[in-house]
């Protein structure tokens, strides 16, 4: 798909850049979670923010801090599994999250949560980018118990607007819409077949 070569460019988020933007969010303390080579990441620090940046490959996070030595910047990138961090209670103001959830598995989702919500200072945000489900990034739409009874995630979870709901209801909604696509010349990263969420704690 053409997704491919976007995501490795050094380009954040469109909604994330939107946030900023729009002051949603300002610098502050940031955790993300799955960050890959850590575009996001970077832009995070470019914008002021103090960052953790939490990826299980290696290789990524070397990238990564090949990157933000390029853009001048400090990001702490940490390498682990997100559920294995030790969270200081109400460290940050905003968890940022592009592409990890869908490949949680459902009965991880209360500690992925708690996690959250542990990590948010009271009022501090979280955002989140998925898949649609069924969508054309694949999305898919197989119930929770057909994860266990297929032992898969079918490549990454799909979820609907009332799912997402759903899962964040201890959360205030600020904005769920699906993220806009973007041409490369934009310098954002947006592609179709994406749900962008914040929530405030």
């Amino acid at each position: 798909m053409r997704v491919t070569p976007l995501r490795f460019e050094n380009f954040p988020d469109e909604n994330l850049v939107s946030y900023f933007d729009g002051g949603l969010i300002g610098p502050g303390k940031v955790l993300e979670l799955g960050c890959g080579p850590g575009r996001n990441a970077i832009y995070l620090a470019q914008k002021g923010c103090s960052v953790d940046a939490v990826d299980l490959s290696k290789e990524a996070l070397e990238w990564g801090k090949e990157r933000a030595g390029d853009k001048n910047v400090q990001v702490n990138f940490i390498q682990g599994n997100i559920f294995d961090l030790d969270i200081a209670k109400g460290k940050y103001d905003f968890v940022y999250d592009s592409g990890c959830f869908h490949h949680i598995a459902p009965h991880r989702r209360i500690n992925y949560l708690e996690m959250v919500k542990k990590a948010l200072r009271p009022k501090g945000l979280y955002s989140i980018t998925c898949f649609v489900e069924g969508g054309i990034l694949g999305g898919s739409d197989i119930s929770d118990w057909e994860v266990y009874r297929q032992r898969s995630l079918k490549g990454g979870l799909g979820f609907t607007e009332e799912k997402l709901r759903m899962i964040f209801k201890e959360f205030e909604v600020v904005e769920i819409r699906k993220m806009r696509k973007m041409e490369q010349s934009d310098e954002t990263f947006g592609v179709q077949g994406l749900w962008t969420a914040l929530f405030r704690k």
